[in-house]
């Protein structure tokens, strides 16, 4: 009888070459590293509990609290660009997450409101510290025609790794919630030492001989009116964590109905992104975001109409397909139009855009739920169908930028 072993193998590792082949190693301890953060990151998600359950804060104020955690974590990632590039993505990365680590604990043994808030405040600041870093890490070790295939990988392990922190911290949760904050603490500890141990600096050979500040990267009209386009998304994004709750209680369905919507995006991201992401890199940056924003539109457009719990399932499993493009292919963009020096400033204004529009989500969101769920729902189908517009007016623009950048010789260090 043929061997068909040998043939299957073969297509086997042909399949895995694809997808993950080719990439250089600091990029693998990178994304082993997130996927550690990211299996500990059990803080934020339970954060509305622990105040009011262990601490006793009233609800009212454990808003008053979240709000100041997301006030930090808007500063959080300018900051981190602003460290990556002076003082190395290495140091940046390291510093911030051990940074995120102490605040943790110390928000963990936090008993007095003033001290809850004040390390909220320090939590907020320090939690997206090391993502202006370790995208610039990305940029700088691996080569440009790989790019969206390696941010999209590092999506896979950000969802990888928070699924099973939902599993596991709603388990632990109920011995304890301060075990929660050691967890968090040591896999940001961990993230942190691992990238410092086994990952070679990156920051181009000659930073002293490059001039740029904010400045520059806010005088960059087509990286500003990106941002204003992320702001748009980041907005009508954040609705599956402010509104859709509220809208689908609307219905009858209970906060279960609410988390096995929510495990149905992470099943999707995880199954699609290995699919899809190996091809986006042949395909036009640009497109392939329009093309998200308008799966977002139809997700929501669904949402409108959805009454049931298959309905809101269906809905969040389409707008889950856009998420995979439009987080495969944002950091490709933003590395393609950012000078090497100033990538981490470039990466910081990019989470400025995401934190802003996260602290407009339930301003805007719940007036427009004031409406009528359908007020709010064809109201965001129609801001993601705005960004599609708004990001193919951009394609030509980044294209060129795109072409230029790719002339380029490299001008990272490896020490």
């Amino acid at each position: 009888m043929p061997d068909t072993a040998t043939p299957r193998r073969t297509r086997l590792r042909a399949l895995v070459r694809v997808r993950v082949g080719g990439l250089p190693g600091p990029f693998w301890v990178l994304w082993s590293g997130t996927l550690v953060n990211r299996l500990g990151a059990m803080v934020s998600p339970f954060l509305s509990l622990y105040l009011t359950q262990t601490r006793d804060v009233p609800l009212a104020t454990v808003g008053l609290v979240l709000t100041v955690v997301g006030v930090g974590s808007v500063i959080s990632q300018p900051l981190g660009g602003f460290l990556t590039d002076r003082l190395g993505r290495r140091a940046a990365l390291t510093g911030g997450m051990l940074a995120n680590a102490a605040a943790l604990l110390l928000l963990g043994q936090a008993r007095t409101l003033p001290a809850i808030t004040a390390a909220g405040l320090a939590v907020g600041v320090t939690i997206d510290l090391y993502r202006p870093a370790a995208q610039a890490l990305v940029a700088d070790a691996v080569p440009a025609a790989d790019r969206t295939r390696a941010f999209g990988l590092l999506l896979w392990s950000v969802n990888l790794g928070f699924s099973a922190a939902m599993v596991l911290g709603g388990r632990l949760a109920s011995h304890g919630f301060h075990l929660l904050f050691w967890v968090d603490a040591t896999a940001c500890a961990v993230f942190g030492l691992l990238v410092w141990f086994a990952v070679p600096e990156t920051r181009p050979a000659s930073p002293d001989h490059v001039t740029g500040s904010y400045g520059t990267v806010v005088a960059d009209r087509v990286m500003l009116a990106f941002a204003g386009v992320v702001v748009i998304y980041a907005t009508v994004f954040q609705q599956a964590f402010a509104t859709l709750p509220l809208s689908m209680a609307g219905h009858g369905l209970d906060g279960s109905a609410y988390g096995a919507i929510m495990g149905v995006n992470g099943v999707v991201v995880i199954l699609v992104q290995p699919l899809i992401g190996h091809r986006l890199a042949a395909l036009d940056k640009s497109r392939v975001l329009a093309a998200g924003f308008v799966l977002a539109a139809a997700g929501n457009t669904l949402v409108a109409t959805a009454a049931d719990l298959t309905m809101y399932g269906l809905a969040v499993a389409v707008w889950s397909v856009g998420e995979v493009l439009v987080f495969g292919v944002t950091a490709a963009i933003v590395a393609d139009l950012a000078p090497p020096a100033l990538r981490g400033r470039y990466n910081g204004l990019l989470g400025m855009a995401w934190g802003a529009g996260f602290l407009l989500a339930p301003l805007v969101g719940t007036r427009l739920l004031a409406g009528g769920a359908p007020v709010l729902w064809l109201s965001c189908a129609g801001l993601c169908l705005l960004a599609a517009l708004g990001q193919l007016a951009l394609a030509p623009s980044i294209r060129a930028r795109t072409e230029v950048g790719s002339k380029e010789p490299a001008t990272a260090q490896a020490g």
